[in-house]
């Protein structure tokens, strides 16, 4: 099987792994892999080491005639059998390169909306009819795009967890000092790309209630933190000298797992966060809203909790129980690796993306 990959790998190499070693795995396997994306990423050279063809390409726009042009001579020259696209600009470029051959074209769906059978923009994406199949990352978004292809051909629509395996976190441990916290303190993570809907307003709200126990601090990881509304919200907290604020951090994981518990607060298009597979990854419990994709992940009382969307109140009480019942913190560390040794293990990704494909080229 020939297959070509249209994706961006230019992102950290933690975020980029989960997907990239999927292709690594589908080349030990024996399968022909062309990637299409940026060929200076951080994830080339472990492309390349496996045998995996990289064609620089980039996606900027939605409609681009050179790059339309170059997939069409891709799938030409390497006779590909599965054309898989990522992301939105792909896909649609995708679709226009796909038109009059024999390809089978695949698209990926990674979060619960943005696809609506009413907007127009949808059938440039997976609604269109030149589309073969969808994978989704969970099964909340399956469940979002079957309600979209009321008027599409494209019923091959399937969930596939995007796995982890537990043998690339190596569990490093920090002393956390820099950020001014230490081991011996209960040290709470939170990490996000922040825009509103990751709710990061309502953890900052959560310590207020908890500013009494005075061992506890707040790691935040990620761009876009510090700004308003934030800013403010962190100075008028009781416990303000102990929230410390990162900024980006490519070792993310590594703080994780230096902490006591990880708060995921989003308030909705959660399809299958990436934050809470590394954390549990590493033994770190977490606390996470009741978005439907964070619950495939999370069992409630088994891993970590679930508590309810935009709740600081259910946020803190959580807090709260986790720092006066060791036991039970470390209880729900110890069920953490479960999940990805069964349900979200990449070798399980792996297989299921080899059963599909194979069953698309048999149609």
């Amino acid at each position: 099987m020939n297959i070509l990959v249209l994706t961006s790998t230019n992102g950290s190499y933690n975020s980029v792994r989960p997907e990239a070693e999927i292709y690594i795995s589908l080349a030990k396997y024996g399968y022909n892999i062309t990637i299409m994306t940026q060929e200076k990423s951080e994830y080339t050279s472990r492309f390349v080491e496996h045998g995996i063809k990289i064609i620089d390409s980039s996606y900027k726009k939605k409609f681009s005639f050179n790059l339309i042009q170059k997939i069409r001579k891709t799938i030409k020259q390497e006779s590909i059998d599965i054309l898989y696209a990522t992301n939105s600009k792909s896909i649609s470029n995708a679709v226009f390169a796909s038109i009059g051959t024999k390809v089978k074209l695949i698209t990926y769906r990674g979060t619960t909306g943005g696809l609506y059978r009413y907007d127009p923009a949808s059938y440039l994406n997976a609604l269109n009819p030149r589309v073969d199949g969808t994978i989704c990352v969970s099964k909340a978004v399956e469940k979002h795009v079957r309600k979209q292809l009321v008027f599409s051909r494209n019923k091959n629509t399937t969930t596939i967890y995007k796995g982890h395996d537990l043998a690339w976190y190596n569990q490093k441990t920090l002393d956390l000092k820099e950020f001014g916290t230490n081991r011996d303190n209960f040290n709470i993570a939170f990490v996000a790309n922040v825009r509103p809907h990751k709710g990061l307003i309502y953890v900052l709200q959560a310590t207020h209630a908890l500013a009494d126990i005075k061992n506890i601090h707040l790691l935040l990881i990620g761009n876009e933190i510090s700004k308003e509304p934030y800013i403010s919200e962190i100075e008028n907290s009781s416990m303000k000298e102990r929230i410390h604020v990162t900024g980006f951090r490519n070792d993310a994981p590594d703080i994780i797992s230096a902490c006591d518990v990880l708060i995921q607060a989003s308030t909705r298009k959660e399809g299958l966060p990436r934050v809470i597979l590394e954390s549990i990854a590493e033994g770190t419990p977490v606390i996470a809203s009741a978005n439907e994709g964070s619950m495939e992940i999370v069992e409630d009382g088994f891993n970590g909790y679930v508590v309810p969307i935009k709740n600081s109140i259910e946020i803190a009480k959580r807090v709260k129980e986790l720092y006066g019942a060791p036991q039970i913190l470390k209880r729900l560390s110890e069920n953490c690796k479960d999940i990805i040794e069964n349900k979200m293990a990449h070798k399980t990704t792996v297989k299921k993306y080899i059963d599909y494909f194979e069953s698309l080229l048999q149609r």
